[in-house]
């Protein structure tokens, strides 16, 4: 491992690097030629659109609301817990998208949004989104 020199000191040992050095060289020639054989992904990093957001009329947005004292609205039209499912399946029986919004009021506990977004999945919407106050404003 290291050489032994005697003197009046007594025995030097010295560290032998040279296998050290002969590592780094194969790791440094691995990694100059692992890029070269190696191709990665592309990455598709979404751009800034130029055109203006298309606006849903508000005829073509179901929205559900859970209110605080527990009602349900469907569009601002009152609609009781059982009827849901029912009601739903008729406003989506004619429409090609299957997609309605859910808002609940600050004090609603998340069981019941969540027992709701289950109602609207078995009534055969595709997909739920959750309506904060701004995305509110946009609608």
């Amino acid at each position: 491992m290291g050489m032994m020199v005697g003197g009046k000191r007594g025995t030097v040992s010295e560290m032998n690097v040279v296998p050290l050095i002969d590592i780094l060289l194969v790791l440094l020639v691995i990694f100059m030629i692992i890029p070269v054989y190696h191709k990665g992904l592309d990455a598709l990093i979404p751009q800034e659109s130029t055109q203006e957001p298309v606006k849903i009329p508000i005829d073509d947005v179901v929205v559900v609301q859970v209110l605080a004292d527990g009602t349900l609205r469907i569009n601002q039209e009152p609609v009781a817990f059982d009827a849901l499912g029912p009601r739903l399946e008729e406003v989506f029986k004619l429409r090609a998208s299957r997609t309605a919004f859910i808002r609940g009021d600050k004090p609603v506990e998340f069981g019941v949004v969540a027992n709701v977004i289950d109602v609207m999945h078995t009534s055969g919407i595709a997909s739920v989104g959750l309506l904060t106050p701004e995305l509110d404003k946009g609608l």
